[in-house]
């Protein structure tokens, strides 16, 4: 019963570690990276689509990505939906390829970036300390209902504890990482 719940917990705070990476890679650098586009929508013939979906997204190099839609009359859709995303981007057309420069960051930008890193890396905490508390309470109900000794719940508190320790350390080594990044120019 008490592994379950370290288990769950571990598991839960495991996704959330993963979730906060996948917010972080949509926070942009300054370099051309392809998972910077995923999260935008096309209207693809009256639904909203993923980008992926419906083209090519590749790097030309350091600075500049290339859409390539899959069907022809889709350009003008994709460049709009890029253009409306709140990333600021450009994009340029050539034929059935889109191509978009990437703007060099301003170090005002930098910051803001790195104030948006650390929202993102409290967020993350906030939500593992949310699941050691459940299993904090799952515990406290199991030794009211006298199903485990207090022992072995002070004993569990103790495991979720080491476990969540472990996983704010890897949010902050997380958050240190992408602020590096953010800030080399």
């Amino acid at each position: 019963m008490i592994d379950e719940i370290i288990k769950d917990a571990d598991s839960r705070m495991k996704k959330s570690i993963e979730s906060l990476k996948g917010e972080l890679s949509k926070v942009r650098t300054g370099r051309a990276h392809p998972s910077l586009l995923e999260h935008i929508m096309v209207d693809y013939y009256g639904n909203d689509t993923p980008l992926n979906q419906v083209a090519n997204i590749g790097v030309e190099d350091a600075r500049t990505l290339t859409v390539t839609p899959w069907e022809k009359p889709m350009v003008q859709a994709v460049e709009k939906a890029i253009m409306k995303s709140d990333l600021g981007l450009n994009p340029n057309s050539a034929g059935s390829v889109i191509r978009i420069p990437m703007p060099q960051l301003t170090e005002e930008r930098r910051r803001d970036l790195v104030k948006v890193v650390r929202h993102e890396g409290e967020n993350a905490k906030v939500a593992i300390r949310n699941i050691r508390r459940d299993a904090n309470s799952d515990f406290k109900s199991l030794e009211k209902e006298k199903e485990i000794s207090e022992d072995a719940e002070r004993n569990a508190q103790e495991s979720i504890q080491k476990i969540t320790d472990i996983c704010v350390k890897q949010i902050d080594e997380i958050i240190a990482e992408k602020e590096v990044d953010l800030m080399k120019v």
